[in-house]
């Protein structure tokens, strides 16, 4: 299982290293558009102990109950250093409050919090398409860390207890755009105009070979 996953990590980054070359025609390019991201949002990562059904279930109650607490505890207006300073003085608080779900569940797995740049895959969250890269994110990694993960945008918030991606609510979109450079905003939503086509077509592809994982 870890042979095949470093595999894949490995032609995902080659990929989308590839990318960049594959856009040097277009406005923005995928590099601009993947620095514009890394240096403005920060996701949030949940990722399981193993792939079974019942750790998979027990992924998203952890996922849920730290974002309930988290949407108590950071403020509307929060900008992106608030929102880590914010987590790093709740770090203890979070921890804990996954473990206690853990333990609720019958099991004794180990939790262990990060707050650090990470590869991510190309995905996409409703309507928006993140291409692969390097981001700033918070990690919760549960017991061996095996299984697949959750992920979301935790800023600016376009996380969901109830995980539903189909559609990002105009409100959290306009965050999102307010954040950004406006090439990189159509960029995720797929509006480029000087190439319609080739982004959308190279970011399904990461997001195909992401779904390997």
């Amino acid at each position: 299982m870890r042979k095949k996953k470093l595999l894949l990590s490995l032609l995902l980054i080659l990929l989308c290293a590839a990318s960049v070359s594959l856009f040097l025609d277009t406005s923005p390019s995928v590099e601009a558009v993947r620095e514009d991201l890394s240096e403005h949002i920060l996701r949030f990562h949940v990722l399981a102990n193993s792939d079974s059904e019942e750790d998979q279930a027990l992924k998203l109650q952890v996922k849920s109950a730290v974002l309930e607490y988290l949407e108590q505890e950071i403020p509307q207006d929060a900008d992106l250093k608030e929102t880590k300073d914010l987590i790093r003085s709740r770090w203890n608080a979070i921890h804990d409050l996954a473990v206690s779900v853990i333990t609720a569940a019958g099991k004794d797995y180990p939790v262990s919090l990060y707050l650090e740049p990470w590869y991510f895959p190309t995905k996409t969250y409703g309507d928006l398409t993140f291409p692969c890269g390097t981001y700033d994110a918070f990690r919760i990694v549960i017991g061996e860390g095996e299984g697949q993960n959750w992920w979301c945008v935790l800023y600016p918030s376009l996380c969901f207890v109830d995980s539903t991606y189909s559609v990002v609510p105009d409100e959290s979109k306009a965050r999102l755009g307010a954040i950004l450079k406006e090439d990189t905003y159509d960029a995720l939503r797929g509006q480029n105009a000087e190439s319609d086509t080739k982004p959308k077509i190279s970011f399904r592809l990461f997001e195909f070979f992401s779904s390997l994982f």
